[in-house]
């Protein structure tokens, strides 16, 4: 089964199923009886809120679309501890591996799309002299958002898949064993369906819940994956610009309201506990002690628990210098000096908001630890040898996640006018988008260890990065860049190659950069628990390549990029035959179920048809 990162962003698509009852999942319509829940509005709420953390059916958990952190220990679908596949993380042991094999079994679950379809017939059939007009189009774009939500994440997996705007009876053959629908008929029905939730969902429907701006925020980030997927690898630029027109639509309705801004410090979006109110958050997550919800991402982030993976070398070089230069071209003091203390001195400021500022054997895969969402105070109380308070250990977190912020809503708008084959971006583009991003203010704490913010980024002086792709204009590689800085161990880096066409990024063979963490001075910095006793279990890489490897007597030697003996590169994944690492395989079992009963599962493009 592959590491890759739908296994953990798409909800449970590795169900073992065998017959037609099993393939389609058939849930429990809801735990009200179906003759009286569609009776008012207050039901279909309480029925559309299940889609939003999750929930479960003959014990499969089937994630929601707004997990935020989790719940309790189910993290899986969290940042950080979710998304760990990526070219932004080492591991210290083997790398994961993309699917090089067709499993036995493997195929898109129905449930979460029955489960809407349900929904939205009720509303049609059951509901249309119980509700108003306002009420039945309001729902009925709930329903269509959600169902689009969940369609295009099997699509981001799988391509082609059967597509049901319908509920399916149990006893129809040929409805549960149908092809695979093309993956542009079922994203004609996703754009449609969002176009239809962002003209009839509530502009306000209450704290916390969907509304038209939740609704345009998600469409600019689902319409921008599926024009440049279109774009890079099906390389058809009309259905692109379909799609990256309609992400930079529902941007202008976001960035025009003027309803958000970005005036929060960029780590208290991640450690606040009440982020209610706040200009930057479109959607966040509640969590609450006090009624029993809380999670435990923050407990892998305290300083005081050790963890096994970390930010890569190439994630840290890709940092830009906060003269706007990259640090090959830099002439700040200290540009290539990758210390981390002058890191945090001379890098944009999310680098000091991602990381704590002192290197530590607590993270034995990079040497430097991911704090992004952890209070500052509780690092320096941990540092100070005190224990972790409470909160912040074991299951007992209770900061509040942002699910969807404004600044995303920017990054996509900017990168889909940049994409678009009918849009130019501008000077007020860049300004009101990745520059206003890099103006946020910067904390107390920052400040006092030199933090300063980034220069804006403009267009007439684009910075030369030697490691810029030729295929990428200068433009869209600072984009990118600036992505990659904005949303580090949050959702979105796997899903970007993805739809860049870029996972040669992930090959470590032709990245030795993946394979190693953050820079360290030993003579300066290393502990006598890391050197005693470890002769030849870990190495440095200095800035020409050079690796040195520890032999218990030259310290002095042991400065640059930090690699355990036991980190290992991933198993190769492009250009094999039979192999198609942007896509997954359905399983064998899977296939032959549909043949036993007379029908064709086609597999995947990409691979093995038998």
């Amino acid at each position: 089964m592959k590491q890759k990162k739908y296994i953990l962003l798409i909800a449970v698509i590795s169900l073992f199923l065998t017959g037609c009852e099993d393939f389609l999942d058939r849930p429990p319509k809801t735990n009200m009886n179906d003759e009286t829940t569609w009776v008012n509005e207050k039901n279909i709420r309480l029925y559309a809120n299940k889609f939003y953390p999750g929930f479960s059916v003959s014990g499969t958990f089937y994630p929601g679309f707004f997990m935020g952190y989790g719940s309790g220990w189910t993290n899986s679908y969290s940042p950080l501890l979710g998304y760990t596949f990526s070219d932004d993380v080492v591991h210290n042991g083997n790398q994961g591996n993309f699917t090089r094999s067709v499993p036995n079994s493997q195929v898109w679950s129905m449930v979460v799309i029955r489960s809407i379809n349900i929904m939205i017939d009720r509303i049609e059939n059951k509901m249309g002299n119980v509700l108003t007009e306002e009420e039945y189009t309001h729902w009925m774009g709930i329903g269509r958002f959600f169902r689009a939500m969940r369609y295009s994440e099997l699509v981001l997996s799988y391509g082609d898949v059967p597509y049901y705007d319908h509920v399916v009876s149990d006893t129809d053959m040929d409805d549960l064993y149908k092809p695979r629908t093309p993956r542009n008929e079922v994203m004609d029905a996703v754009y449609d369906d969002l176009q239809y939730a962002f003209q009839n969902v509530r502009i306000n429907d209450g704290e916390m819940n969907v509304n038209r701006y939740v609704v345009a925020g998600f469409i600019s980030r689902i319409a921008l994956h599926e024009g440049t997927w279109q774009k890079y690898y099906y390389k058809n630029n009309d259905r692109a610009n379909k799609f990256l027109q309609l992400a930079i639509e529902a941007g202008d309705y976001v960035i025009n309201s003027n309803k958000y801004d970005i005036v929060t410090e960029f780590r208290e979006l991640f450690t606040s506990e009440d982020l209610k109110g706040n200009k930057d958050c479109i959607m966040y997550r509640h969590y609450d002690p006090a009624v029993g919800v809380t999670h435990s991402v923050a407990s892998y982030n305290n300083v005081s628990e050790s963890i096994n993976y970390g930010p890569t070398a190439n994630l840290i070089k890709s940092f830009i210098l906060n003269d706007g230069k990259v640090w090959q071209n830099s002439t700040m003091d200290g540009a290539k000096n990758f210390e981390l203390a002058n890191v945090i001195k001379t890098r944009d400021p999310r680098f000091e908001g991602t990381f704590y500022d002192k290197p530590t054997s607590k993270n034995r895969g990079s040497y430097w630890y991911v704090n992004k969402f952890l209070p500052r105070s509780v690092a320096k109380s941990v540092e100070a040898g005190n224990a972790p308070p409470v909160e912040f250990t074991s299951i007992n977190n209770r900061t509040d996640y942002p699910v969807l912020r404004y600044a995303e809503v920017l990054l996509n708008w900017i990168e889909a006018k940049a994409e678009s084959g009918s849009s130019t971006v501008t000077q007020d583009d860049l300004n009101k988008t990745i520059n206003k991003i890099r103006n946020r203010p910067i904390a107390p704490e920052a400040e006092a260890m030199g933090v300063q913010k980034t220069a804006p980024l403009l267009l007439a002086e684009l910075p030369d990065d030697p490691a810029r792709d030729i295929d990428v204009s200068p433009l869209l590689w600072e984009i990118r860049r600036e992505r990659r800085m904005e949303f580090a161990f949050e959702y979105s880096r796997i899903a970007d190659l993805e739809r860049w066409y870029k996972l040669e990024y992930m090959d470590t063979d032709n990245n030795i950069d993946l394979l190693h963490g953050g820079w360290v001075n030993f003579p300066k910095e290393a502990t006598s628990e890391l050197t005693t006793g470890n002769t030849g279990k870990f190495s440095i890489m200095k800035l020409n390549g050079e690796e040195v490897t520890y032999n218990g007597g030259n310290n002095n030697d042991m400065v640059g990029f930090y690699r355990t003996s036991s980190t290992n590169g991933r198993q190769p994944f492009l250009n094999q035959v039979n192999i198609n690492p942007y896509l997954s395989p359905v399983g064998r079992t899977q296939m032959d179920d549909y043949a036993s009963k007379g029908y064709v599962l086609q597999q995947t493009e990409g691979w093995p048809q038998n």
